[in-house]
């Protein structure tokens, strides 16, 4: 091979190697790396795997970024959400940052009803991106704000686009699109379980049908919260809430209760252990990934870490924290 033909191939491999160049924040959502967080796990079979979907790499910084982007994309393209039009719906907070995002990429005004003891980090968030937010009572959580934005949007309908996240079905479709043929291929296709917290649903319901059409044995399992008055924000206690319309629970092989101090402590861990800091429904399913796991004589399971956790450093997960490293400091002594 030439002088010329080997550089050119150098410079070929480069060009592969190297970051995607976008023309739009938009075109980075999605694939989102795995990581090995086995060592997790105690007494687990050495024949059992389980793997991380860091969703914090999005653009927006989670899980949402994917509903809210195919949500928008419908919007446009049935002329629902055209030009005049504001972007509205209810959010606890990721989701509402994800359609700000897009709204202000795409140049469409966003306001968003939100429970207003979420968290600080993410009301500043919020506002960075140019979006509005109507506050709902923080008492009601996040069905609270479900039932203002209804009244906001019945008081002038002609002017709002609402993607309603909890009863979209592009919401299910965007995970059915890409964040299970991501996972299937990361794996290889050797997973077995699945595993992720129930907010909207849509994450579970479309990943895991997508997992099921390439390989009907894989169990899909959902982390619930175990009590009505848990705090573990962005995910829900389906028999005391609102139960979302794309939320099919005949369609999961289980359900994992979790109780919000193991949740807490799973993220304090995580921190300390692998360097990884994470939201509290990111606890709630590395839960109930290992109760899982600790069940198995041989199996890949994966769970979905929906957020990093430097928007929650003002909440409750971090005052504990604080308590944690206290505690960790006495234990060194």
């Amino acid at each position: 091979m030439s002088t010329t033909s080997q550089n050119s191939a150098s410079d070929d491999a480069a060009r592969e190697d190297s970051p995607p160049r976008a023309t739009s924040i938009l075109e980075l959502v999605g694939n989102t790396p795995l990581l090995d967080v086995t060592r997790m796990g105690d007494e687990l079979s050495p024949k059992v795997r389980i793997y991380a979907k860091l969703e914090g790499f999005n653009p927006g910084g989670s899980v949402k970024d994917r509903a809210a982007l195919w949500m928008m994309r419908q919007g446009i393209a049935s002329g629902e959400l055209r030009e005049g039009k504001i972007v509205l719906d209810s959010t606890s907070g990721n989701t509402g940052i994800a359609l700000a995002m897009i709204g202000a990429a795409l140049g469409y005004p966003v306001t968003l009803v939100m429970p207003d003891n979420v968290s600080v980090e993410r009301k500043k968030i919020i506002s960075a991106y140019g979006a509005d937010v109507i506050y709902s009572s923080g008492m009601e959580g996040s069905d609270g704000a479900i039932i203002k934005c209804r009244e906001v949007l019945n008081a002038d309908p002609d002017r709002y686009f609402k993607p309603d996240q909890y009863f979209n079905p592009n919401n299910p479709q965007a995970h059915y699109e890409s964040t299970g043929p991501e996972i299937w291929e990361a794996t290889g296709g050797s997973i077995t379980h699945f595993v992720a917290g129930i907010g909207t649903g849509g994450t579970i319901m479309g990943t895991g049908r997508y997992l099921k059409e390439k390989n009907p044995a894989v169990q899909v399992i959902a982390a619930e919260p175990d009590d009505a008055l848990h705090g573990l924000e962005g995910l829900k206690h389906m028999a005391s809430s609102i139960v979302p319309g794309i939320y099919h629970e005949e369609e999961l092989d289980g359900k994992v209760p979790v109780p919000t101090e193991d949740a807490y402590d799973l993220c304090y861990r995580l921190g300390e252990e692998l360097g990884v800091v994470v939201g509290q429904s990111s606890g709630a399913a590395l839960y109930a990934a290992l109760e899982v796991a600790r069940d198995l004589d041989e199996g890949v399971v994966v769970l979905i870490f929906c957020d990093f956790g430097d928007r929650y450093l003002s909440t409750n997960l971090w005052h504990g924290w604080i308590d944690w490293a206290q505690s960790r400091e006495q234990r060194r002594k």
